[in-house]
């Protein structure tokens, strides 16, 4: 993106800033986005927060319980299989 002109805007008394509606505009910021807020040696930077948080493997591995025997891969690819042709079937 190239560099626009230098735009400015003021802190409120409530340590609130509006951000230019061209920069809010270019960026697809509306009402409600939420920002993460980071410090660096040249400024404050903005970027859209995820919409979940970060996780990891070990913090969400086998978190659904299951009774019986495990599924083979030839049962679990069979699975997968009748699943998509259900949703083709159905469009």
């Amino acid at each position: 993106m190239a560099r626009a002109a230098k735009l400015t805007t003021t802190v409120s008394t409530k340590g609130q800033v509006i951000l230019p509606s061209a920069v809010r505009q270019r960026r697809d910021w509306r009402a409600g986005t939420r920002l993460v807020v980071e410090e660096t040696a040249e400024g404050v930077l903005l970027r859209p927060a995820p919409a979940f948080a970060e996780t990891r493997p070990k913090d969400v591995f086998a978190s659904l319980p299951h009774r019986g025997r495990p599924k083979t891969l030839e049962e679990m690819e069979a699975g997968v299989l009748a699943e998509a042709r259900r949703r083709h079937a159905r469009d």
